[in-house]
């Protein structure tokens, strides 16, 4: 299954495993899952660094190379089409990197591995907790 990594629980997996649910642990590490990652969290984590906002275990290029290599992602380009839908998304969520992960999510049909509960929302497939 084609699984799209949000941006806090790539770094929660990379730096602060323990904080993930067991769900979104076992769908992030079973091989059998191909893992994507948003061009929009390459640009919301840099960001986030950059301002000091956030702090990695390594410098940011270096962590962001490595957790790519490491997990075999594959970096979802931000399409004119995905753009367009976020333009479009209800006001549920204010977020802009968010917002653009929900519409890759609904454009790509792909399951989006959140903590995020307002993800729901936009009737997505969110995996967190077992059922």
């Amino acid at each position: 299954m084609r699984l799209l990594i949000d941006s806090q629980s790539l770094i929660w997996f990379v730096d602060q495993d323990h904080l993930l649910s067991p769900t979104a642990h076992a769908a992030i590490t079973d091989p059998a899952n191909d893992l994507v990652l948003s061009a929009a969290s390459v640009w919301e984590i840099a960001i986030k660094v950059g301002l000091e906002k956030l702090t990695l275990s390594l410098p940011y290029r270096d962590w962001m190379e490595q957790a790519i290599a490491d997990l075999g992602l594959v970096v979802l380009p931000i399409t004119v089409e995905a753009a367009g839908l976020q333009a479009g998304l209800p006001w549920h969520h204010r977020d802009p990197f968010d917002r653009l992960i929900i519409a890759q999510a609904l454009v790509e049909n792909i399951p989006v591995v959140s903590i995020d509960r307002i993800f729901d929302d936009y009737g997505i497939e969110r995996l967190w907790n077992s059922v």
